[in-house]
């Protein structure tokens, strides 16, 4: 399992019952896991004192409780050593700054184990940008608050971020600023990730990297509708048209969705590697548990890398 392990402003203390406790900065949550279907002892006392309580209702959905939260805060993530020193447009040293919120069905606007991603491509990045003496070119679809953009960006990367959510590139922007990567050769896109795949190729551009996080059913600006059993292959498909004549890498995520390692491995085998040589790895990715010393599964990741 690939484990985001180097959180310092962050951490998941216990799980148990259907909930995690987690430490953001210096708040405590407590929101639902569907796959915690154990229990614990739950020693800690934040359990019955946390900052805040997301509730999940039995007719879907759910609400937050607060008792002791701010409207927004944020926590820090520290680049992997020797990254930081390569980048030239970062003004805040060697770390990302997130924005955090409490908002629509228990998220806070960041996926911690995502992290793990983070280390691996940024090290590529940075490889590559010493290597060739230009910013490698990274496409991130359905890229959210911008914590993959904001690593590439940080390791000297040229990112084109797209997302079919206008607030969502807002946020992923204050996360820019917060992070001292204003000035970083970022595109901000609020488009549909397809169509703007689709342009892309009629317009003969291309990337040295891709990165998505597809949703298990979402719409664009316009109510185009996503499916994931249904799309995801087919786009996969599309996307290795935009790769370069000198790629990095091809990375996917997969959360809840159901589908598991070996189908990403399956799915990067036969879009990319086939035309384009390299390897493929893939495996659960998860977070640390404090108060058990075990990983908490939080979903797949699917990488080829052409080195």
């Amino acid at each position: 399992m690939w484990t985001a392990d180097r959180w310092t402003d962050y951490e998941v203390i216990d799980t148990s019952d259907g909930e995690k406790l987690e430490r953001w900065g210096k708040y405590m949550l407590l929101r639902p896991d569907p796959q915690v279907i154990w229990k614990s002892d739950k020693r800690s006392g934040y359990w019955r004192k946390p900052n805040a309580h997301y509730h999940r209702s039995q007719k879907g959905g759910g609400e937050w409780e607060f008792f002791d939260l701010p409207e927004q805060w944020s926590i820090d993530y520290h680049l992997p050593e020797g990254v930081s020193s390569l980048n030239n447009n970062a003004t805040h040293g060697d770390k990302l700054t997130f924005n955090l919120k409490p908002f629509a069905f228990k998220h806070t606007g960041l996926f911690p184990e995502q992290a793990t991603n983070w280390d691996e491509f940024s090290r590529l990045i940075s490889e590559r940008r010493i290597e060739t003496g230009r910013a490698p070119k990274v496409l991130n679809l359905f890229a959210y608050t911008g914590g993959a953009t904001l690593s590439a960006a940080a390791a000297g990367a040229s990112v084109a971020h797209v997302d079919a959510s206008k607030g969502m590139v807002t946020w992923a922007k204050e996360n820019a600023v917060s992070s001292g990567l204003e000035g970083a050769p970022v595109r901000w896109l609020v488009d549909d990730c397809k169509k703007f795949v689709e342009r892309e190729i009629r317009r003969g551009n291309k990337y040295d990297a891709i990165i998505m996080d597809p949703p298990s059913y979402g719409r664009g600006p316009k109510g185009e509708i996503w499916k994931i059993e249904e799309s995801i292959w087919p786009f996969v498909e599309l996307c290795s048209e935009l790769i370069s004549d000198e790629p990095l890498f091809f990375l996917i995520n997969s959360y809840t969705t159901g589908l598991q390692p070996a189908v990403l491995s399956y799915m990067l085998n036969l879009a990319v590697k086939k035309k384009f040589g390299g390897h493929v790895t893939s495996d659960e990715i998860g977070l640390p548990v404090t108060d058990s010393g075990l990983v908490l599964p939080c979903g797949a990741s699917g990488r080829w890398v052409k080195e």
